[in-house]
């Protein structure tokens, strides 16, 4: 993770911030290299500018940075969404707040940035049937379709991250309790019941299907791949979305479309924000909160196609005169 840009004071800089982020506040791998691409892009800026460390930056460059970001496209010419460059504001604010804190600098040149206004957007979950279809996609009576399925049922069944279910060891399990430990953002640990239906397709992968994928070096890992090894993000997005195709649903269908169905259809069963908060491993109950947008755009759709008050009202036509 050295390759953070080419001027050795900011580059230095960066590093320990992105050292900071990993070690002191335990985020995952994942986010960390995000954070370090959006800041390499940064530093190079920087550096055509004549800037050699975080302190030579002023309000000037900042704003000039993220004018490139927005003006800049993809490989196939797409332009960059808001959404991104408000991310990569937000990993350029938090360096430069870090480099304040430190006693690097002695102003943050971000502080006066306007953060690019974002569209609001909701989660799309699937519904209960399209839910019940994907579950019941993978073939059972093979070890890799046992597996899918026991995946499958956890993200449903207990809300996790992708980096979640791939981080979990087999000792994570309890099928007594029944629960799973997580170890969520921040290093945050928390406990998650599960259902019936995740025990019975965990139970069937730990005894059937496990031992026969499991190599010498798979270790305590819970879910393997056809080599034995640990599965990844990546494999579980593909063999997600194999078993979404042949369910039959059109859509790109993602580990954390998974995870939005979890919230709302807690929420739609009368769930409280709450306790779904705990069980999705927010930290704030703000995060939560848009879930119940979507339950709540749901009731409104259902009510003007349900209740007969709802729809138009017929148009009042003007009475016949009497013809004298």
């Amino acid at each position: 993770m050295r390759d953070v840009g080419t001027v050795d004071g900011m580059g230095e800089q960066v590093q320990r911030y992105l050292d900071h982020l990993a070690v002191e506040r335990g985020l995952s791998r994942h986010t960390v290299e995000a954070y370090q691409r959006d800041l390499r892009r940064y530093v190079e800026f920087c550096a055509a500018r004549g800037a050699r460390t975080a302190g030579d930056v002023d309000d000037d460059a900042v704003a000039a940075y993220l004018a490139s970001r927005s003006a800049a496209t993809h490989d196939d010419g797409v332009p960059y969404r808001a959404s991104s460059v408000a991310r990569a504001l937000s990993a350029v604010r938090a360096f430069h707040r870090f480099c304040l804190t430190e006693g690097d600098v002695e102003r943050d040149p971000t502080a006066g940035v306007v953060r690019p206004k974002l569209p609001r957007r909701l989660p799309r979950p699937l519904t209960v049937e399209e839910m019940q279809r994907l579950l019941d996609a993978p073939r059972r009576e093979t070890p890799a379709g046992s597996r899918d399925r026991a995946f499958l049922e956890l993200l449903y069944g207990a809300g996790l991250r992708v980096s979640e279910l791939v981080s979990l060891d087999v000792d994570d399990v309890d099928l007594e309790l029944p629960g799973v430990r997580v170890l969520g953002k921040g290093g945050r640990e928390r406990d998650v019941p599960i259902g019936a239906y995740a025990v019975r397709a965990l139970e069937d992968y730990l005894v059937r299907a496990r031992p026969e994928l499991a190599s010498r070096t798979s270790g305590s890992a819970l879910f393997l791949n056809q080599r034995g090894g640990r599965l990844t993000r990546q494999g579980v997005t593909l063999l997600l979305e194999r078993s979404a195709r042949s369910a039959g649903i059109r859509r790109r269908v993602s580990p954390h479309v998974l995870r939005h169905s979890f919230a709302t259809h807690l929420l739609e069963g009368g769930a409280d924000v709450r306790v779904v908060q705990e069980l999705l491993g927010h930290a704030s109950v703000a995060t939560t909160q848009i879930y119940t947008l979507v339950t709540r755009e749901h009731l409104l759709e259902v009510y003007a196609t349900s209740h007969p008050r709802a729809r138009r009202a017929p148009v009042a036509r003007p009475a016949a005169r009497s013809s004298r």
